[in-house]
């Protein structure tokens, strides 16, 4: 199709070469330097999607990220992205693009009926209606169309096959924003000595004022702008990104910003990724960012046609594109004329300008240029209303004193309701902003951190006094002094008139203010009349400012609304928070090289190959991996488990446990310090003895358990569950460094210095006395000894340590090495053990035998909510010492009688407990029937034959013979259980003290 809104000359493209692309199946051509949304208009397509909650048809509104509208499904396959702003995809040759949010197509959507019923659903809608009928079966019905109509493209179903890089960066100075105001500063701080980055959003370094008039210095404003690009490219000291776009203010001055590597290439080069997202450390950051132009609102101002004034502008100036035949301008200030005037000098008619501001405020320079054309301007006047159904086809302008609309035909409405300084990095930065009536914008003010706004970004549109505001805090940034307040020099861009003090005399319920989200005048007055004032609530309530585009063109405009609605002015009220990222993110880019068996750090004891060699199923513990089970040739994993654990209560088992933490303490002040850290006592224990023990937190809660094992006068040695090993050491420090240094205390965390194996049954002492060459008698080793010993094995006699300490609820030992003799200690323990049927045994196992003696270690108990009482572990707490927590203890809400407490479940008929299910008195879902705890483990007893679990029951304790049902809706799943004691076998512990 040929490009027949083509502007025959002009345009920063470059015309030599054509570029073929695919939209909604119909193949276009356009010119290197074209977006998307360029190429499209070049050949006269402007309905390009549809709204997301009417699905009214929508164009191309804007040039840059703050597009509302243009949002596309780009690519197709594993590479298709969806949400993609057309104004921002630079054209190449052979891409592909669809329309999204319509069915069966953008022309003939389906989902128009949503239009026609939007007199029922007004704001908040679906507050109300979601809230009825109030019963689970409703929900559950009409969730799945819920589900499918939110959103409005889709993610890809398969793996995402670019790369993405990760790449950290320190500087001086951070410009963002490389306009010219940016580039002034830059070039200002390279010439102090700065060590300068430039982050420039688009392709073009001084976009902004590409096929303008302006001039910068005596010379035409682009060609400065490239001379100021060169010198800073020849810097070494500087570096410019372009497509690169910074979306995020975070503590110690780190911006982060995506740059666009090769997303604007048919043929990427291998070795190049997609996207990098830099994390720039500065020392000072310039904000020379712009300003977002203003809609204005009338009845169906949303109509394909509807562009912002400066989007036309750029669209003629830069890409050589004739939006349209015949154009209508409607602002409340000056730079729209400057649109108006560059349309007129490219052969599109203009049909006149409306301005809601009276002749006597219409003096500026630009107003008299537009006459001296012959262009009409009607003062005074306001837009009431557009006409067409999926492209402008005229509208009605009105008098804004007494007086009847004229209809006016047009196929292009120009909208400018003014700028809104682009402020979103300066409000992350934790910066203060102040509402300024000259222009219906928030300011920026100040801020902790060093970062300070110039040019558009601060509020001053005059080009010269822009450029030296930014030169003056280039340099002062560069040399770390305090950057001065700038002064702002408002021209004819300020407006004489708020944009929503000249909204539609119409109804308003067509009158939209948030194009992305069809929020319209009547949803914000709603908003008002139900109470929903404050900025944060009304954004909630109407959605105003959510979506992809998070509000660029619309919050000032809704607010300004609210304001006028309650009568208060709008200093008053503020702004909803700027959250980052700026613009949307991929997710590939955010995990970078952390994909795949790259999202963490993956981490194998010394025993894996074995492991592996053996046919184990390995999962994730931490970041270690660990065997599940050891399956053989046709048995299920399951069933390998249950072998497993009868084997270990019925003669021996051995497993790997070298993944537990692992924490030496030394120093004269080891015992003070975990007397403070654990809820029981320490001081007392013996060299050579162990303990077991409960750290709390300050507030009183659980933080993990573990052992700890006296080795010498000043050395113990700590264990931790293997998830919180890394949690419990962070801890550790920070008290041992901030809140206690004067102890003498030195922690280091040797959990990859040592290889562990426990070996656990009825014929563990006899193995274990074959290997060691210490009594292992009961008399001489008793339960909670620790003693150093040789290991003898095939390779030799190994160093290593020995304790008795049990997991599994049998008589049971761990074996301790240097992790270097790891495989050999495991090989010795198994050749030694075979005599006495030794099975090696996984983690499922390890499980089954935990939930059988009822050990609480794991996340699902000490879940950040139970108590050690909760867990009946309240006597271990001493009564004549202080710890971490203990103060709290008392509190009442930790001693209500109708807390969760821990309890031992068993199947009635010997059904599977489901995983995770609640606790019910009743079977059916008649109400009330209130959750009364959930099951936190689970598992099949092989040892008693039945499905059995441990859970959180509120008053567990005092509910022993009970009767209740797991219930799991998500399972379909409901069991009647018995409650009973935590300890399934042998309460009284004698397997283990044997």
């Amino acid at each position: 199709m040929t490009q027949r809104w083509r502007l025959a000359s002009g345009g920063a493209i470059d015309r030599s070469r054509t570029l073929a692309f695919e939209y909604d199946g119909v193949r276009y051509e356009g010119h290197p330097g074209d977006t998307l949304a360029s190429a499209l208009l070049a050949n006269g397509v402007h309905l390009v999607g549809r709204s997301f909650k009417y699905h009214r048809p929508r164009g191309i509104f804007s040039a840059g990220a703050e597009e509302p509208n243009a949002l596309v499904q780009l690519a197709r396959g594993a590479r298709t992205e969806p949400d993609t702003r057309a104004t921002t995809v630079d054209l190449y040759e052979g891409l592909t693009a669809r329309s999204q949010n319509c069915w069966p197509s953008v022309r003939l959507d389906a989902g128009v009926f949503a239009n026609a019923l939007s007199p029922l659903l007004p704001a908040g809608f679906y507050y109300e209606t979601f809230m009825w009928p109030p019963t689970p079966q409703w929900w559950l019905r009409y969730e799945r169309f819920i589900r499918r109509a939110a959103g409005m493209g889709r993610a890809a179903a398969e793996p995402d096959p670019d790369r993405y890089e990760h790449q950290y960066a320190h500087c001086d100075v951070l410009v963002v924003g490389g306009g010219p105001a940016g580039l002034a500063a830059a070039r200002a701080a390279a010439q102090a000595g700065a060590r300068v980055v430039v982050c420039q959003q688009s392709t073009h370094f001084g976009a902004s004022v590409l096929g303008t008039e302006a001039t910068i210095d005596g010379l035409a404003a682009t060609q400065w702008c490239e001379e100021a690009r060169a010198a800073l490219a020849a810097n070494a000291d500087v570096t410019l990104l372009a497509r690169t776009t910074a979306f995020g203010y975070y503590d110690g001055n780190l911006v982060a910003a995506l740059e666009r590597v090769t997303d604007h290439l048919a043929a990427p080069p291998e070795h190049l990724p997609r996207q990098r997202m830099w994390m720039i450390r500065a020392r000072a950051v310039v904000l020379a960012a712009g300003a977002i132009e203003r809609g204005l609102a009338y009845d169906d101002n949303d109509l394909p046609g509807t562009l912002l004034a400066g989007a036309a502008l750029a669209y003629v100036r830069r890409y050589a594109v004739r939006p349209g035949a015949r154009a209508l301008v409607f602002t409340s200030n000056d730079a729209a004329y400057a649109s108006a005037l560059a349309l007129h000098e490219a052969g599109i008619a203009v049909a006149g300008i409306v301005d809601p501001r009276g002749e006597a405020q219409l003096t500026g320079e630009w107003p008299a240029r537009v006459r001296a054309a012959g262009l009409s301007v009607w003062p005074a006047s306001t837009l009431a209303r557009a006409h067409g159904r999926q492209r402008v086809s005229a509208v009605d302008v009105m008098p804004r004193a007494a007086g009847s609309a004229r209809r006016v035909h047009c196929d292009i409405v120009l909208v400018s309701g003014g700028y809104s300084p682009t402020v979103h990095l300066f409000s992350q930065a934790r910066g203060t902003l102040a509402y300024d009536a000259r222009i219906a914008a928030f300011l920026p003010q100040s801020s902790p951190l060093p970062i300070v706004a110039v040019g558009a970004a601060n509020g001053c549109f005059d080009l010269a006094a822009a450029i030296a505001e930014a030169a003056a805090a280039g340099e002062d940034a560069a040399k770390g002094a305090r950057p001065r307040k700038p002064t702002r020099r408002m021209t004819d861009a300020a407006d004489a008139e708020t944009p929503w003090s000249v909204a539609t005399r119409g109804r308003g319920e067509k009158a939209f203010v948030d194009l992305q989200n069809d929020v319209t005048v009547r949803d914000i007055r709603l908003a008002v009349r139900e109470g929903y004032q404050a900025a944060e609530h009304l954004k909630r309530y109407t959605t105003l400012g959510m979506g992809t585009d998070q509000g660029k063109t619309s919050n000032v405009i809704g607010l300004g609304l609210a304001c006028e609605q309650l009568g208060v002015p709008l200093s008053g009220v503020g702004t909803t928070t700027f959250r980052p990222p700026y613009t949307p993110v991929a997710f590939g880019a955010i995990a970078g090289h952390a994909r795949g068996a790259h999202v963490e750090p993956t981490r194998r004891t010394a025993m894996h190959a074995w492991h592996a060699g053996r046919g184990a199923r390995f999962v994730n513990a931490g970041l270690w991996k660990r065997p599940h089970s050891y399956p053989h040739a046709g048995e299920s994993e399951d069933d390998a488990a249950n072998r497993e654990a009868r084997n270990v209560r019925a003669n021996v088992g051995v497993v790997d446990v070298s993944t537990l933490g692992k924490i030496e303490l030394q120093g004269r002040d080891v015992a003070e310090f975990v007397d403070r850290v654990y809820i029981n006592r320490f001081d007392t224990l013996a060299v050579g003895r162990c303990r077991y023990g409960v750290m709390l937190r300050e507030d009183g809660i659980v933080r993990d358990d573990g052992t700890l094992s006296r080795l010498d006068d000043a050395h113990y040695l700590m264990t931790t569950t293997t998830a919180n090993a890394v949690a419990v050491m962070q801890y550790l420090e920070r008290l041992l460094q901030v809140d206690w240094p004067q102890l003498d205390v030195y922690a280091t965390s040797v959990t990859e210095q040592w290889s562990a194996a426990a070996v656990s049954g009825p014929k563990s002492r006899a193995l274990i006395a074959r290997l060691v060459d210490i009594d292992v008698a009961n008399d001489a080793f008793p339960f909670l000894a620790v003693a150093t010993c040789r290991v003898q094995t095939a390779e030799g006699s190994l160093p290593a340590r020995l304790f008795r300490m049990s997991y599994s609820g049998e008589l049971a030992y761990e074996v301790h090495v240097p992790a270097r003799h790891g495989l050999a200690m495991w090989n010795g323990i198994l050749e030694a053990g075979e005599a006495f049927g030794i099975m090696p045994y996984g983690t499922e196992a390890m499980n089954t035998l935990r939930v059988e003696k009822g050990h609480v270690v794991v996340g699902a108990e000490i879940d950040g909510r139970t108590t050690a009482a909760d867990l009946g572990m309240d006597k271990l707490v001493n009564a004549g010492k202080w710890c971490i927590g203990k103060p709290l203890l008392a509190r009442p809400a930790l001693n209500e009688p109708d807390r969760w407490q821990l309890v031992g479940l068993t199947a009635v008929r010997g059904t599977a407990i489901p995983r995770g299910a609640k606790l019910v008195a009743a079977a059916d879902h008649a109400l009330p029937n209130p959750m009364l705890g959930h099951v936190t483990s689970c598992c099949f007893s092989p040892h008693l034959d039945a499905s059995i679990g441990l859970a959180l029951l509120a008053g567990g304790r005092a509910r022993h013979g009970e009767t209740l049902w797991a219930v799991s809706p998500l399972a379909d799943a409901r069991v009647q259980v018995t409650v009973g004691p935590s300890c399934f076998i042998d309460p009284a512990g004698e397997r283990l003290r044997g």
